[in-house]
Parts: C-alpha cells; sequence; structure tokens
C-alpha cells in the first residue's frame, strides 16, 4: 500500500488553477522527489498532502486513508517558510517540539541531544536560537521535522541556504533516516540533489503533471542520438564521420550527433580506425537538461 496517493487532485485560487488534475503514489520506503521551478504548485501540493488546505476536488490518501491527529504524529515536515522561536533554548525548543508530537518529555530531550551531536551541534544546545548563524538555525529547523523519528518525512527545498558541508550532511540524514525504512518527499527546484538522492520523481510545471518515473528511466527516455568521445589525435581526423550528423565541441570532450539509421557501434568501428579512443559512451541528459528543456518548450509530455 502507498504511502501517499493523490487521485484527480486539483486545487484553484481566486479563478486561477495551480494544480490541475494531478494523480500519482509515494511507495514505503523510498525517496520521492517532487520537482519543478518556483510557482509551479509544489508547495500547495505538500499542504494539501498535511491537510493544512483542501483540494477542491480529487483524492488524497495518506497511510490508506485520510490525515487524523495520530497519523499526523507519524509525518515530519519542513517547510520552505522558516520560523522558530528565536528567544528559546535550541534544547528546549527541540525537545518542545518532540512532545508536540506525543514523545514523553524524557525521551523528547534524549532525541533532542542525539540530533543535535549528529550534526554537529550539541556545544550549542544552550544558545539562543537568535544567537546561532543562518545556516546553524536552518540546521535545527530540519532537525524539528525529525526529532520524533516519523515515518513519512516531508521536506520542502531542505537544501536552501546551506553550504556545500552542511547540504552533504542533510543529505546523508535523510538517506540514514531512508535506509531506516522511512519514506521521504524531496521538494526541491535543485535537479541535481535529486538525481543523486531521489528513486522516483514527479515534475509539475503550471500545477500539471510533465514526467513522472524513476531518474534512470526518465533520463534514457529523454537522451538524444548521440555518444560522448574523449580521444587521442587532431580534430580534423573526425571530419567526413559517415555515421555523424554533427559535432559539438566541449571543454574535455565532444558529442557526436549520428544520423537517422546509424548505430553507436558503426560509429565506434569508424573512430578507432581514426583516433585513440579513450571514451566513448551514449549521451544521457542530467535531470537538470530535462527540467530546463520542458519549462522553456512550455509543453507537457
Amino acid at each position: 500500500m502507498p504511502v501517499l496517493e493523490l487521485k484527480n487532485v486539483s486545487k484553484s485560487y481566486t479563478n486561477k488553477k495551480v494544480i490541475s488534475d494531478v494523480s500519482f503514489s509515494v511507495n514505503s520506503g523510498e525517496i520521492f522527489g517532487l520537482l519543478g521551478p518556483n510557482g509551479a504548485g509544489k508547495t500547495t501540493l505538500l499542504r494539501m498532502f498535511l491537510d493544512i488546505i483542501k483540494p477542491d476536488s480529487g483524492a488524497i490518501n495518506v497511510f490508506g486513508g485520510t490525515l487524523d491527529p495520530d497519523s499526523k504524529d507519524r509525518i515530519g515536515y519542513l517547510p520552505e517558510e522558516r520560523g522558530l522561536y528565536k528567544k528559546s533554548k535550541v534544547i528546549e525548543l527541540l525537545t518542545y517540539l518532540a512532545q508536540l508530537k506525543g514523545i514523553p518529555k524524557k525521551q523528547a530531550l534524549e532525541n533532542a541531544g542525539n540530533v543535535l551531536q549528529s550534526v554537529g551541534m550539541y556545544d550549542q544546545k544552550d544558545k539562543k536560537v537568535d544567537e546561532l548563524s543562518k545556516g546553524m538555525q536552518q540546521k535545527i529547523q530540519f532537525l524539528a521535522s525529525i526529532i520524533h523519528n516519523p515515518d513519512f518525512i516531508i521536506v520542502d527545498e531542505p537544501f536552501s541556504g546551506l553550504d556545500p558541508v552542511n547540504t552533504k550532511l542533510i543529505k546523508s540524514i535523510l538517506l540514514k533516516h531512508k535506509k531506516a525504512g522511512k519514506t521521504i518527499v524531496l521538494s526541491t527546484h535543485m535537479m541535481e540533489q535529486a538525481q543523486t538522492l531521489c528513486d522516483r520523481i514527479l515534475m509539475i510545471n503550471e500545477g500539471r503533471v510533465v514526467l513522472y518515473d524513476t531518474v534512470e528511466s526518465i533520463r534514457r527516455e529523454h537522451r538524444n542520438n548521440s555518444v560522448i568521445l574523449e580521444f587521442k589525435g587532431e580534430m580534423e581526423a573526425l571530419d567526413g564521420l559517415d555515421s555523424v550528423q554533427r559535432i559539438a565541441e566541449h571543454e574535455t570532450f565532444v558529442e557526436l550527433f549520428l544520423k537517422d539509421g546509424k548505430d553507436t557501434q558503426s560509429l565506434l568501428g569508424e573512430l578507432v580506425r581514426r583516433v585513440e579512443v579513450l571514451r566513448f559512451e551514449q549521451s544521457i541528459p542530467s535531470l537538470n537538461e530535462i527540467f530546463i528543456g520542458i519549462v522553456e518548450s512550455g509543453t507537457d509530455e
């Protein structure tokens, strides 16, 4: 049974449709990417998952049914709009937030200490939130979403404002929770993070689904008929290749676009007779390239 399932969900604000007939499911134990440009409708979807706002039509099931107080306690949520009690001590704030999720005070205090240690911030536990740097506050906000060891974690732009070291740290924590069997929805417009973290993705643009599949399936489906080549030799040696329609030069490699009806094996046969081949592989676009192409074209798949 999916942890989350949407069927034909739509939502409008003042006669503007922001979500249009969206259907998908999130499986137990996966990291599911909810992707799209700013304003695509990602945060509206998250708020409907959490029953903060209601859809105009369609159905949303979480843990196999509608959300009740007990099932809400099984969810951890990091909103895009950050907000903490600035004058509270860090350890007291995290303990309080864990108690709101039904964790007894003694266990909540222990949890707070453990999560602070996991991000190297235990020595900051008695500081007030407004005494911390923005990056540290961001980490505290993230810890608040997992303090109660939820089964379902929803994070909205979790890497926003983080440096590369802390981005790597948050990613490692998310992967650790996945390994423990937790289900994670990652909402982001940072395609490179989604590509490395997510098992499956849903990409929306202007409130509509444009992609929905595993990351690898989507990348392979959108590959163009080209290969990446690194070689020893002169560029002139590539002139007049029978299999090639055009050649694009990049900084450390060239990209060879095949003619219709030509395959990579025939091209490789041509190349080895002309140059020393160091690298030869089919070009598979990144999620970022696919994302840009879809948004700029303004068309659904």
